[in-house]
């Protein structure tokens, strides 16, 4: 058991970068605008990513298991620490990186090393998104933005009113927003312990009450939560305020709006409904919170005016995007190396 615990430890450590990165943008410009506390933003997007990962974290798990199934627990805690150690050497830069593409990264890596075929079908399906997600997030907030300005124009409400309705419709937004990001981005935090689970189904009386891959999600958000208690403010400076200056209004806007991606890409039900009505489904896959945020601000950027945007930070982010996919799968090649030839440990089978 307790070897069993120090590799899923790896896992645990993505599952806190996450929290501290992807998991903090939920709530980043609700915060920025001091609109919601950090303590009040913490708890209630720590409590709806569990919420999220436990009920709902299957569909896109199941994709990131069709790019490469780590066999080998020696294999899956390597990569989950190479794609950590990748996403939390980013937020000390103070960048948005998205955790989605460095467990993408080490798991190209893992199947390189391991001489795996890497399913380039699903991998172009999965950097689809990565260009797709930023930018469905942008549109969804252009047209947002633009009807509740018309709403609020005709609707000449009080500022003290619109201040409470703005600070409920950021907690109400987060929440959504944050059982979205548990549902998507678990399979990032667990997905490459999927195949070799270390938990029994949890049974009461012959009933399961929750299954052995629920169990592992649960574990996974629970390490989230913390990093979103522990280290998230940094992050959530850089997007909450430094890409573009946001009213609490735009701040409503863009924490919908990437809630609205992310549940895009992680709803099964959504997938069913589309393909009953004989319509092409969204691909359920895991998407980076970051890059949702990112693409709302900037939506809202260009319809209030491009020159307010600070390219300079965006530059920054976009460098970062590029980087991480690259270099966690250079570090998990690296590490997969030592632990198969100095450590003895099986990486792969």
């Amino acid at each position: 058991m307790i070897t069993v615990l120090f590799f899923l430890s790896s896992g645990l450590f993505l599952g806190w970068s996450l929290g501290a990165n992807d998991a903090a943008n939920v709530f980043g410009t609700a915060v920025g605008t001091k609109m919601v506390r950090f303590r009040t933003a913490a708890l209630v997007c720590s409590v709806f990513v569990i919420l999220g990962a436990v009920v709902a974290g299957h569909g896109a798990a199941h994709t990131l298991g069709r790019l490469g199934s780590v066999n080998a627990l020696g294999g899956a805690f390597t990569a989950a620490f190479a794609a950590a150690v990748s996403v939390l050497a980013m937020t000390r830069l103070k960048l948005p990186v998205s955790t989605s593409q460095a467990i993408i990264g080490a798991i190209v890596g893992w199947n390189i090393f391991a001489g795996k075929p890497t399913d380039l079908s699903v991998l172009s399906k999965i950097v689809g998104t990565w260009v797709l997600c930023p930018i469905l997030a942008g549109v969804f907030a252009m047209g947002l933005f633009t009807v509740s300005e018309r709403l609020v124009r005709k609707s000449r409400v009080h500022l003290f009113m619109l201040d409470a309705w703005t600070r409920l419709g950021l907690l109400l937004a987060g929440a959504f927003g944050a059982f979205s990001l548990g549902a998507n981005n678990i399979a990032n935090v667990m997905g490459v312990f999927v195949p070799v689970t270390p938990f029994p189904d949890l049974t009461v009386n012959g009933y399961v009450l929750l299954s052995d891959v629920e169990l592992l999600f649960l574990v996974g958000g629970l390490a989230i939560a913390c990093g979103v208690y522990t280290y998230s403010r940094r992050v959530m400076e850089t997007v909450g305020s430094d890409l573009f200056r946001l009213s609490p209004v735009t701040a409503l806007i863009v924490v919908i709006s990437s809630g609205l991606v992310l549940f895009i890409f992680a709803s099964q039900g959504l997938e069913q409904a589309l393909h009953s009505l004989g319509l092409p489904a969204f691909p359920l896959v895991p998407v980076s919170s970051s890059q949702a945020v990112v693409g709302a601000v900037l939506g809202i950027g260009m319809v209030k005016g491009i020159h307010n945007i600070r390219y300079i930070v965006l530059c920054r982010i976009c460098l970062g995007w590029v980087v991480t996919p690259v270099a966690a799968g250079l570090v998990c090649w690296v590490l997969l190396f030592f632990m198969q030839n100095v450590f003895m440990q099986i990486v792969a089978k």
